[in-house]
């Protein structure tokens, strides 16, 4: 007599799982005879803008975060996924969560990963506000340069500068150094600075060591050579008597 309840078949090597929410499904093994799973086209909604992807039906959230960051350039880490109203976690299943074609999903930043991003442009905004007043006194430090190269040439051919233009150049590379001062920095910014103001600090010792040369220059007097005329003969005058 034959046994009627051995029933383990071809099949009898499958297992179960359970998924989100309870629901106890087949396992999802490797069988290289399978079909592929097949693909849907879902709509993703993201602010104001809508987009199409697809997808494989037995694919996870987590995978489908990988899709979108293509689409939208956020990182998986920064997207919240909403689907029915809920959230889904990256190891929800698509399909036993009911995604079919053309199911839509709302895609939401992350808050603390929308801080961090303000956060972000608000200190590359301050690096670039800074980036942009070093540079300013860059320029205005390259033109005083000029002026102190002039006057030290001038010097150097013995020839005598006003002390006025020594003592305004001295004022006004003081006030690149203050304006230097003013300035808040941090990492390469820090750098930047410190170059300028010993820029401004080389030049201003170059015009103090200027000052007392120029002292010493006596000036050139020059001396005009009048011509001289020789006095007209006297008239002798004819009298009538």
């Amino acid at each position: 007599m034959m046994s009627g309840g051995s029933g383990s078949g071809e099949g009898g090597g499958l297992g179960w799982e359970m998924r989100p929410g309870g629901m106890l499904v087949q396992t999802r093994g490797s069988d290289p005879e399978a079909l592929p799973p097949r693909l849907i086209r879902v709509r993703v909604s993201y602010g104001a803008a809508l987009y199409h992807v697809s997808v494989a039906s037995q694919a996870t959230f987590g995978e489908l975060k990988k899709i979108l960051t293509a689409e939208t350039g956020l990182q998986p880490a920064e997207q919240r996924l909403l689907y029915r109203g809920k959230e889904r976690g990256n190891s929800d299943f698509l399909d036993v969560c009911g995604l079919k074609d053309r199911s839509k999903l709302v895609l939401m930043e992350d808050p603390a990963s929308l801080e961090k991003r303000y956060i972000e442009m608000r200190r590359n905004a301050k690096i670039e506000s800074t980036h942009r007043a070093i540079s300013a006194v860059s320029l205005d430090v390259d033109k005083l340069t000029d002026q102190v190269t002039a006057i030290e040439k001038c010097i150097s051919s013995g020839n005598k500068v006003p002390e006025v233009q020594i003592t305004t150049l001295v004022e006004l590379l003081m006030r690149q150094a203050v304006k230097l001062d003013n300035i808040t920095t941090e990492g390469d910014t820090s750098s930047q600075k410190n170059i300028q103001a010993k820029r401004v600090q080389k030049c201003v010792e170059t015009l103090d060591v200027l000052k007392v040369k120029n002292s010493r220059v006596k000036p050139v007097i020059v001396t005009t050579k009048w011509e001289t005329f020789e006095p007209q003969t006297t008239s002798k005058w004819e009298f009538f008597e």
